[in-house]
């Protein structure tokens, strides 16, 4: 069965999931505090730390955004996702246990980069935790890459 949205059961998929990561030696409590961080200087990141995953969101749309952005918040992702899913963790073992299913991180509210919004969308964050869970399975623990570059044109 595939994954279309992360509520109800696989809420937990949700980068809103209490999960403790690491960006630049400093420790955030979700995916998306430290994401949103990641959009700017060092030395405006702090107020990121200290609120809900949603305020963290919405703080993330009013600052200075770092001129390289563009390139490095796809590579950023998928370092916070590997944190938050790791070998052996409780995170990590639930999105294994997922198998083979499509992950699409299914929204109502436009975001057809990360996600897909009434049939559109790229999906990338779905294909960063299909890639983390097919590292996940693999045997070794060479990094395993899929194509997972479905885009949805509905």
């Amino acid at each position: 069965m595939d994954i279309l949205e992360f509520k109800g059961d696989y809420r937990w998929l949700s980068n809103f999931w209490p999960a403790r990561v690491i960006l630049d030696g400093v420790i955030f409590p979700s995916v998306e505090h430290a994401y949103q961080a990641a959009k700017t200087h060092q030395s405006q990141r702090e107020p990121f730390r200290h609120c809900t995953a949603g305020q963290a969101k919405r703080l993330g749309r009013t600052v200075e955004m770092r001129a390289d952005w563009d390139q490095v918040k796809v590579p950023t992702m998928r370092s916070l996702i590997e944190q938050k899913f790791s070998p052996g963790s409780d995170l990590g073992e639930k999105l294994k246990a997922t198998g083979d299913c499509l992950i699409v991180e299914g929204n109502h509210w436009g975001d057809t980069f990360w996600g897909v919004c009434r049939g559109r969308g790229q999906n990338w964050l779905g294909r960063l935790l299909m890639e983390r869970r097919a590292f996940l399975q693999a045997s070794n623990d060479t990094e395993v890459r899929r194509d997972y570059s479905t885009t949805f044109d509905g």
